[in-house]
């Protein structure tokens, strides 16, 4: 006889379908401690299980640079982990510095290294080893080996700024320093010309007055080898021409650097004057037994303090 309830032909439902029934029927109820705590030790013999199965990572053999380089790199300069280094002896100013750096960094790379060692800075820098050192190129690529001596070459912007003048211009301020101890009319180059005596046709001066410049050159001057000279002030073209029996120069006001004078003593209606015509104080050119009274009217008008209308 077929068991109650169920048709001719059809099968129970098996213990697969029971469980497809009482995963739909709601939600799984809490775990109480006991089955949470044996539902954990299967889980950690699951993972014990399936650890065991998996093969261990063959070991680097003892030789490997790139086992040596992750060894190092915690003194990696360039800050690349695992990449190659070589040691370094950078040598900038009479000092040497051990260095660790990874050998396929660029030339411009280093630089920046030596900034951050030295202060100085990346366009000052001259890196050489073998000859300068490219910016392009990897260390590798120059064949640079560990042990090598970089040696850099350059001025700190510091040091640039501590240097105000150029050396032979300090040692020329110098001596004209050591020159204002005394007169300039008692200087050993003046007194050749001095001692000659006022010229004969020199114009006439007046003490303790100022005049504007003559409508004619002044004249019957000497330069500093002796021979005669006379200004002659061009406003309308801007230049000052210094004539000689040789020559004529012809000077644009705008090129004269500097003016100066001093009164010459015995004489003080007479000045001594200079007009710098370039740098420094070996380019002036010397004028003896000026007026007086011209003096002011023709440092102001070469220096452009004010033009003679």
């Amino acid at each position: 006889m077929a068991a109650a309830g169920a048709p001719d032909g059809m099968e129970e439902p098996g213990m697969d379908t029971e469980a497809e029934t009482v995963a739909t029927e709601g939600p799984a109820r809490p775990l109480n401690c006991v089955e949470a705590e044996a539902a954990a030790g299967a889980a950690a013999e699951d993972s014990c299980a399936a650890r065991g199965s998996l093969q261990p990572a063959p070991a680097q053999p003892p030789g490997d640079p790139a086992a040596q380089a992750s060894v190092s790199n915690g003194e990696d300069a360039g800050g690349g982990a695992g990449r190659e280094l070589v040691d370094l002896k950078i040598i900038w100013n009479k000092t040497k510095h051990d260095v660790k750096f990874p050998l396929d960094s660029t030339g411009s790379e280093l630089k920046q290294k030596i900034h951050s060692i030295t202060g100085l800075p990346p366009a000052m820098q001259k890196v050489m080893y073998k000859g300068l050192v490219p910016e392009d190129k990897t260390l590798r690529e120059i064949k640079v080996t560990s042990g090598a001596k970089i040696m850099v070459v350059g001025s700190t912007i510091n040091d640039v700024l501590a240097v105000n003048t150029p050396k032979d211009a300090a040692q020329q301020d110098a001596k004209a320093e050591e020159n204002k101890k005394e007169p300039l009319c008692r200087q050993k180059q003046h007194r050749k010309v001095l001692d000659k005596g006022k010229p004969e046709d020199v114009m006439p001066s007046v003490k303790g007055a100022q005049e504007r410049l003559p409508s004619v050159p002044l004249s019957g001057m000497y330069n500093k080898s002796g021979g005669k000279v006379r200004l002659t002030f061009k406003l309308e073209q801007d230049q000052l021409w210094i004539g000689t029996k040789e020559r004529t120069e012809k000077l644009p006001m705008g090129s004269i650097k500097n003016v100066v004078s001093e009164p010459i003593e015995g004489h003080e209606d007479y000045h001594m004057m200079a007009f710098q015509l370039g740098p420094t104080e070996a380019s002036y050119y010397w004028v003896y037994w000026v007026p007086t009274q011209y003096v002011d009217a023709i440092k102001d008008t070469v220096l452009g303090k004010w033009q003679y209308f």
